[in-house]
């Protein structure tokens, strides 16, 4: 059996900053330059009730379905929360070197992602204005703190998972809205989300070298914990369920189409060298997926069953 040995939070960092460093390289001959007002159909504004006087909003403004109204506002409002995930990811990587330059250029590129989202809905009318207003005040005052703000290994698990993740949930946002517009908006944004999460893939992978038995305890703790950042967002749970009912993103995309793709990347049943600890880490994320995978087939015979009934 292999002696456990564990690599100091602060070792990690120093170890991994020549990765950070050829990732960050290649992040950005990848990225592309991309311009907010671009993607917005300026044209179709008017002007609002208010100190102007325009006309009031109105549900009819929009034929946007219900559904990918409540997925847009939820998918901007953890995009205001940008602040706050500045912070948390500052603090535990730090602000200097190749960690530092990574975390003030992932903060900049995600911020185009809030501003566009917000024009869009507020020029076409896509929803409420004043509503949105005041989730967004109420849920920035909450912020958002990170669940393992002192770990390096589990902070890069859950990036990796939760880019993945918000990726896939604004490609289908846009899709479901029936406008070409705004699905060109949220790929544009998917395509940013989805280099980030390589970036963040890639120096987990080079930690299974590292620290095999951390990094797998890690993986383990996220998947089985796994929250997206907008769980604070108020009414979040009733948005989640109406959000999976639709197909946008449910316990089956998240098993299938965020944990696998990124666990394959990994090789994580495939790993050795692990301690005692690790090696139960690998069997509890075995069994994590099998868990996910009978509860995802629970929620899609509920979901047909229900479709079923309404279609009577």
């Amino acid at each position: 059996m292999t002696v456990s040995t564990t690599v100091s939070q602060t070792a990690l960092l120093v170890e991994l900053e020549p990765v950070v460093a050829r990732n960050l390289d290649r992040h950005l001959s990848l990225a592309k330059e991309w311009f907010p007002h671009e993607y917005v159909p300026w044209s179709e504004g008017r002007t609002f009730d208010g100190p102007l006087g325009g006309e009031a909003w109105s549900p009819t403004d929009s034929t946007i379905p219900d559904v990918a109204r409540t997925a847009l506002i939820v998918n901007l409002l953890t995009e205001d929360n940008l602040p706050s995930y500045h912070h948390e990811i500052a603090t535990l990587f730090g602000r200097d070197g190749a960690w530092g330059t990574w975390v003030h250029r992932w903060t900049a590129e995600e911020g185009r992602h809030g501003v566009a989202i917000r024009d869009y809905l507020t020029v076409t009318r896509a929803v409420d204005p004043v509503a949105l207003e005041r989730a967004r005040m109420t849920h920035m005052s909450e912020g958002y703190t990170n669940a393992h703000g002192d770990e390096v290994l589990h902070s890069l698990a859950y990036v990796s998972f939760q880019e993945l993740a918000t990726r896939i949930s604004h490609r289908n946002t846009g899709k479901a809205t029936g406008d070409p517009a705004c699905e060109a908006l949220l790929a544009r944004v998917a395509a940013d989300e989805n280099l980030h999460m390589v970036f963040y893939r890639n120096l987990l992978a080079a930690a299974f070298e590292l620290a095999p038995s951390q990094a797998m305890r890690a993986v383990a703790d996220v998947v089985a914990d796994f929250q997206m950042p907008g769980n604070g967002i108020e009414g979040f749970a009733r948005k989640s369920v109406a959000i999976a009912l639709a197909g946008i993103y449910d316990l089956r995309q998240h098993r299938d189409e965020v944990l696998q793709p990124v666990l394959r990347q990994w090789d994580v049943f495939n790993v050795t060298g692990l301690d005692a600890d690790g090696q139960a880490a690998q069997e509890q994320l075995a069994a994590q997926l099998d868990t996910l995978d009978r509860a995802a087939s629970r929620f899609e015979e509920k979901r047909d069953a229900r479709a079923a009934r309404l279609a009577r």
